[in-house]
């Protein structure tokens, strides 16, 4: 064997040596690799999932960007140098977290949700979602419906529409304006199953306009209902 061969013999080792060390050796207590397994959370023994580090649960709204043009601001919900653009603005000012379309969003899952609480008479969910003064009146005609043995019955057909119409924001208080125009079904009947009021064959159409606030100054990032009126 000539010295060549030696040097390039001792060279393979060397180099065999070097690469176990950076790669590391397989212990058994590997897990196989499955190509065709997709990404999912690991779970603790009770198999309730653990989110990933970075996992975005309930993402919240986006605060509105100073950098945008007046102009495009509130594009789609209100129109530059109108009065309710200029409350738009005021909220904003007060909390940075502000957004006019996720509030909308949440608005119309409020209103659904009140006015089936209403005429289920669910005060609990309503003490949640009503100011005191708003829940008083609900409440009033609850309580006349259960003295007379009367039942609401209502059915969402659909919420064509949930716009703002006025914003403004007074000593923390911000107030926003909805208009919602709706086709729902309503009826109600007395202990006998005679209709009092509504018609189950009719679908109605609905506009109404709430108001909700809240208190900018709270962590509670909740809006109430402080008002109801209707139109035609």
């Amino acid at each position: 064997m000539d010295i060549y061969t030696i040097i390039f013999l001792a060279l393979a080792v060397f180099i065999f040596l070097r690469l176990r060390s950076v790669l590391g050796q397989r212990t058994g207590s590997e897990r196989p690799y499955d190509r065709a397994a997709p990404n999912v959370a690991p779970r603790t023994q009770d198999n309730n999932v653990v989110p990933m580090p970075g996992t975005v649960i309930d993402q919240a709204p986006l605060a509105p960007n100073a950098d945008v043009a007046p102009a495009d601001r509130w594009k789609g919900v209100a129109e530059a140098g109108t009065p309710l653009a200029a409350g738009l603005d005021a909220i904003a000012a007060q909390d940075s977290s502000f957004d006019p379309r996720h509030f909308l969003a949440g608005a119309r899952s409020a209103y659904e949700m009140i006015v089936l609480a209403f005429a289920n008479g669910d005060r609990r969910a309503l003490k949640d979602l009503l100011s005191s003064e708003v829940y008083e009146s609900f409440e009033a005609v609850i309580k006349d419906r259960e003295k007379h043995e009367q039942k609401t019955e209502t059915r969402f057909v659909s919420i064509d529409k949930a716009e703002l119409v006025n914003a403004e924001a007074r000593d923390r208080a911000a107030q926003l304006t909805v208009r919602f125009v709706s086709q729902m079904i309503s009826v109600t009947r007395d202990k006998t199953g005679a209709i009092v009021d509504g018609n189950p064959d009719k679908v109605a159409d609905i506009t109404d306009v709430w108001t909700f606030a809240r208190d900018t100054s709270s962590r509670d990032p909740n809006w109430k209902l402080v008002g109801t009126g209707s139109a035609g």
